[in-house]
């Protein structure tokens, strides 16, 4: 696998869809919970977004002229078999997500992806040469004291936090590298999990349990929450396919922030242990930024260096 996008930290279009991209994620669960609040199952939010998504992600291909990659990649073994492993990994994410903003546990849906940017930085530094600098390896430090705290606030191991973190560092790694547009890309991924949706929303059916299809209301439900998942992947694989793994991570502190406000919005306990686990994890997000702001200064001073010679 090799990219094939340039990845500059001061390409303002993708850091602007990139902002875009994380804004929406942060305020998913609000859908959720609505879903949730009209009588859909978890199961069926995700059978759903599911089936409704291929169709969504199959407009924005045909939009963008690349039906011709689309059927490259389909019958590339390679490519094809990437992006049915990056497909299984969105799906299980996609799974941990409306469980936990169903079931009350959105603020520690919240803390995986605080931890996430920081797998994707160490990430970036294994598989793509990218710097850490001893401000980043201070951010995991309280990062790794922030998941701690939080393990003894539980009273368990954070499961649902750091398997989303480590789901949706493994998909970024492989949407970076694996040789096919974000259009293509997503398409194919949609495509994969289509059968595992209609397979489900056909028993519910059967069974007369699909909310989705009992009202004009529950429809309209079950269509939003196609392009609700597909806009904002879309945004990011192609945003995440041009700037570095270490800036992407540094823009995504703003999902899980949007997504904290969400779970508090909602009633969920806040003890001040989760409170002191958080600012843990809060203090390290900042010294991440710190850091992030460093790089992309000293890239943008050694650019208009050039610029100058």
């Amino acid at each position: 696998m090799s990219a094939t996008a340039t990845a500059t930290p001061t390409d303002g279009r993708a850091v602007g869809t990139a902002i875009a991209c994380y804004t929406l994620w942060g305020l998913l669960p609000l859908l959720f919970m609505a879903m949730a609040a009209h009588g859909f199952t978890a199961p069926e939010i995700l059978a759903h977004r599911a089936v409704w998504s291929v169709f969504i992600a199959a407009i924005v291909l045909l939009l963008a002229g690349q039906s011709a990659e689309a059927r490259k990649a389909l019958s590339n073994p390679r490519i094809f078999g990437w992006l049915i492993v990056s497909a299984l990994l969105i799906g299980t994410n996609w799974s941990l997500y409306v469980v936990a903003t169903t079931h009350h546990a959105t603020l520690e849906a919240s803390l995986g992806y605080y931890i996430n940017p920081l797998l994707n930085m160490a990430a970036g530094a294994v598989l793509f040469r990218e710097k850490i600098d001893r401000l980043s390896g201070l951010a995991i430090g309280l990062a790794a004291v922030g998941v701690v705290i939080q393990t003894i606030a539980l009273g368990h191991v954070p499961i649902i936090g750091l398997t989303l973190a480590l789901t949706f560092c493994a998909y970024a790694v492989i949407r970076k590298r694996v040789q096919a547009s974000a259009q293509t890309g997503l398409f194919v991924e949609c495509l994969v999990l289509l059968p595992i949706g209609a397979t489900f929303l056909g028993w519910l059916v059967t069974h007369g349990q699909a909310v989705g299809f009992s009202s004009p209301t529950g429809l309209a439900w079950a269509l939003f929450s196609g392009p609700a998942t597909v806009i904002p992947l879309a945004l990011f694989a192609w945003s995440a396919r041009r700037l570095p793994l270490s800036t992407v991570g540094f823009i995504q502190f703003l999902a899980p922030t949007l997504q904290f406000a969400c779970g508090v919005w909602a009633g969920e306990k806040l003890t001040l242990l989760r409170i002191i686990s958080f600012g843990f994890i809060w203090a390290g997000a900042g010294v991440f930024a710190a850091a992030a702001f460093r790089r992309s200064r000293a890239a943008r001073e050694a650019i208009r260096a050039v610029e100058t010679v």
